[in-house]
């Protein structure tokens, strides 16, 4: 035996000898290499990580070109420095189960030293130890083996420009190839390094320090708010548990639910007759930010600055009373998601449930189930839920477990999607019945606790998933509109004996009316009982002539409601062979400063045929 091992260390030597570079390479990129090839291996996320790991680890390598002579002292320095990066990367993998981030940042400095402390001994195990043994183990052998970089110095700086090129590349490209300035470049700089150590450290902590500062700002100004003017609820219709659940990237033209061939809300269509659905909504925008700014506040798009100088619908319901809960499983701090992650702070208890460092990870939604069901048992009167899904978010296949495969061929779809697309139609398919799975548990769970409950699920925006024949695409694109980025599903469930539930009847009366969800801050106040100055029912659901569940008003006047120009459905402008505007609403499916298109719909009614549908354009134009 010890003749073998002899022989394998001799021949080892020998190649780190012939091959220094690797030898080096092999060394500075052991600390996030195999940690990222890892999460490929895993499903939990694509390629893309592994491959800027590899191509960013080539940094450390351009100073031991440099400076050959030096490499056994660099290469111990920079080898502490990376080994802190992959440590903390895989210790947060081991007990968390997700890719570390400025989210996990974020949640660390939100977590109490004793909460954390208690959280790392419930989760540690025995062969943790073992694996961090290893993981320092290894370099250090491969450390103790490193030759230095004695090569012709023409050959040093050669491979030491290579390097560099490929480090700065996504700096150099950006700033003179796209010319979108250096705040730009630096971005996409940082984004390719976070996935090697330290960079996972160090651009983690900068992003993190950069949204903290945003969002401190924006609950600086919303503490400053007046509260709501001439505020009421009506007792009779708030529930002890309201459970709001926003779903994302869910078209309802591919649920079953609404009429879609494939079963793909088994679990809520057994429960069809319990549940209110409203078929005519529609989302202001096709992007989750933009969209929820105005769904979850009283901004739209001619006041979109009425989400910071206006209460929004978590300051209206703490005012009615509430204790609320913050539950998401949505990336915590991204750039994008810095205005959520401030709506979450203004409730009183947060739980975050998703700190991947990158969207496209396996993140289950199922998570949410069990924090909503311990939630319910506490001892607030009233609490409300917010639950935050990623729910059929693009890509579709990290959306759920293999359990929930359920179309691999092409039966009951349209037969213009191609071969090469129908995994990728599928897999929506696939969501969409997880999605089902969730939201039929959450109903399922408050069903179980057998208090007044209502709750209300509806998508931030909807998604196109190659649903037309004239140009195959899939995603969101709002200069190219399509209706399946703007049908959402709007769904109400209620416990049985809730006063809400006793008016169903009346609701499910207005269930098909066309509604914008800029407007659902109007419909959740009506269904819960909340009146207050700027209280406009017109814009609720539940708008009808004559009486309102909650006070009476006179409709002879159509309010449009997001629309996106200064264009009006009254007067000269009134489609043709109308003389009163009494049951009328309108909504758009698109609205956009910047490309001014969409189309408008007025439905009349009691009497649907009285429908006529607008659109406008660029050059202010419209026509019936």
């Amino acid at each position: 035996m010890l003749p073998l091992m002899t022989h394998i260390a001799h021949s080892t030597r020998s190649f780190a000898l012939r091959h220094p570079i690797f030898w080096a390479f092999v060394y500075v990129g052991f600390f996030s290499i195999p940690f990222q090839s890892l999460i490929y291996v895993s499903g939990m996320s694509g390629t893309v990580g592994l491959r800027q790991a590899l191509l960013m680890s080539t940094l450390w390598l351009i100073p031991l070109l440099i400076w050959p002579r030096s490499n056994k002292i660099m290469t111990a320095l920079i080898g502490i420095f990376l080994w802190l990066g992959g440590s903390v990367a895989i210790g947060y993998w081991l007990i968390y189960g997700q890719e570390f981030s400025q989210s996990a940042i974020f949640v660390i400095f939100e977590t109490t030293p004793a909460e954390s402390t208690e959280f790392i001994e419930s989760y540690f195990r025995w062969w943790h130890g073992v694996v961090f043994a290893v993981f320092t183990a290894i370099p250090l052998l491969l450390w103790h083996l490193m030759p230095p970089l004695l090569l012709p110095a023409k050959v040093r700086y050669r491979y030491a420009s290579v390097f560099l090129l490929i480090v700065s590349w996504p700096f150099v490209s950006v700033l003179f190839v796209k010319d979108l300035g250096i705040d730009e470049a630096f971005k996409h700089l940082a984004r390719r390094l976070e996935p090697a150590a330290p960079w996972n450290l160090v651009v983690g902590y900068a992003h993190y320090r950069d949204q903290m500062t945003a969002m401190e700002s924006m609950l600086v100004t919303n503490n400053k708010l007046s509260p709501l003017g001439n505020f009421a609820t009506d007792e009779a219709f708030l529930p002890a548990n309201l459970v709001l659940v926003i779903g994302e990237s869910t078209n309802r033209q591919r649920m079953s639910l609404y009429g879609y061939p494939r079963a793909t809300t088994p679990r809520l269509d057994q429960i069809r007759d319990e549940l209110l659905v409203f078929s005519g909504a529609v989302t202001p925008r096709p992007y989750t930010i933009e969209a929820l700014q105005e769904i979850l506040s009283f901004a739209g798009s001619r006041n979109p600055d009425d989400f910071f100088t206006e209460p929004n619908i978590i300051n209206m319901m703490k005012q009615a009373g509430y204790e609320i809960t913050w539950i998401t499983n949505q990336q915590t701090q991204t750039g994008r998601n810095n205005m959520l992650t401030m709506l979450s702070q203004l409730a009183d208890k947060q739980i975050y449930l998703n700190n991947n460092r990158a969207q496209n990870a396996n993140q289950y939604d199922g998570q949410v189930i069990e924090p909503v069901l311990n939630t319910l048992q506490e001892s607030a009167d009233r609490k409300m839920i917010v639950v935050h899904l990623l729910g059929t978010h693009r890509k579709y296949k990290y959306r759920y477990p293999n359990s929930f495969v359920t179309f691999t061929d092409d039966q009951d779809i349209p037969i213009f999607v191609s071969p090469e697309n129908l995994s990728e139609y599928n897999n929506y398919d696939d969501a969409i019945i997880y999605n089902d799975y969730v939201v039929a548990e959450l109903i399922a769970g408050l069903k179980a606790h057998g208090d007044n409950s209502l709750l209300v699920y509806l998508s931030d925006h909807g998604e196109e998933v190659y649903d037309y024949p004239q140009k195959p695409f899939a995603g969101r694109n709002e200069a190219s509109p399509t209706s399946a980025m703007y049908t959402v599903p709007f769904i109400v469930w209620s416990s049985p004996d809730s006063a809400v539930n006793q008016n169903f009847s009346r609701w499910q009366s207005y269930s098909g009316r066309p509604f914008s969800t800029t407007d659902f801050i109007y419909s959740l106040s009506d269904m819960v009982g909340v009146s207050y100055d700027r209280m406009d029912y017109s814009a609720s659901t539940h708008y009808h002539t004559g009486a309102n569940s909650h006070g009476a008003t006179d409709w002879n006047t159509l309010l449009e409601r997001g629309c996106g120009f200064n264009d009006s459905w009254s007067g000269g402008n009134r489609p043709p062979g109308t003389t009163h505007w009494n049951g009328f609403t309108s909504m758009h499916y698109s609205s956009s400063a910047t490309y001014h298109h969409g189309m408008q719909m007025a439905m009349g009614a009691g009497n649907p045929s009285n429908t006529y549908l607008r659109g406008w354009w660029a050059n202010g134009g419209s026509g019936y």
